[in-house]
């Protein structure tokens, strides 16, 4: 029986999912300033650790915002239909799904069955997405993971901007000011809690939510995400390789 490769060029990090009726194989590595070599190096470190090459493989998916750099795919899908399909594979129940990625964010409302009623796209701007977390780490000289063990609860600095630029400035504002700096971090975090519901309501969002992309792995982002919506949100393990999940799957299909 031939495998399927999954692939989901993001603008941040590259995911693979090796499958072949369950997931063999899950790969994670940085995009870096090539999209189609992030993408053929992720091939051949998944068939690598199995002893293969791409003779063994029935079908190979692309997805994310650099599918199209990946020649060797042999089909392209959407980011939405991916990552619809990954969503309600790693969570049955999910009727919406909260992608925070690292360029852009999006919403996507699902049936029964983890088929797309209705989805919205922020894809313009970097406001409340992995970028806009790297810089303003950076400003905060705070560890990009520091984020997610910043408790929820206790007092926040308000951001007035989502404007990665002048977010940024606000911050460094804050911290000259003597904020402490964990206040700032929960500003941020309850910025883009109150950003994505927002987001979330342009689709009618229904619960049960799952949250998907680099960003589900931090316990306070989902924390304040909680809060804003007054309902649980879910993630998994494998929250960041939704795409990549969804996109193997297709491609299993295609094949049995």
């Amino acid at each position: 029986m031939k495998l399927v490769l999954g692939i989901d060029i993001g603008s941040t990090a590259v995911k693979g999912v090796l499958y072949g009726g369950e997931a063999l194989e899950w790969g994670l590595a940085p995009t870096g300033w090539s999209p189609r070599d992030a993408g053929e190096a992720m091939i051949a470190e998944l068939l690598r650790r199995r002893g293969l090459d791409k003779s063994d493989l029935g079908a190979l998916i692309s997805t994310g915002y650099g599918r199209r750099a990946l020649t060797a795919a042999t089909k392209q899908v959407t980011e939405i239909t991916c990552h619809a399909r990954g969503a309600h594979e790693l969570c049955p129940q999910a009727r919406t799904v909260l992608d925070i990625g690292g360029q852009d964010s999006k919403v996507i409302r699902l049936d029964e069955r983890g088929g797309v009623v209705d989805f919205a796209m922020n894809d313009k701007c970097a406001a409340g997405t992995g970028r806009f977390f790297q810089v303003l780490s950076h400003a905060l000289d705070y560890d990009v993971e520091a984020f997610g063990a910043v408790p929820a609860d206790g007092p926040s600095e308000p951001l007035s901007s989502m404007c990665t630029v002048f977010a940024e400035s606000e911050v460094i504002g804050n911290l000259a000011r003597g904020v402490p700096r964990e206040n700032i971090v929960r500003g941020l975090l309850k910025s883009i809690a109150s950003r994505s519901a927002g987001m979330l309501a342009r689709v009618g969002m229904k619960p049960p939510l799952f949250f998907s992309g680099g960003l589900s792995r931090s316990p306070s982002l989902r924390a304040f995400l909680e809060k804003e919506l007054d309902c649980p949100v879910q993630v998994h393990e494998k929250s960041q390789f939704a795409g990549a999940l969804g996109a193997a799957l297709i491609g299993w299909g295609a094949i049995v």
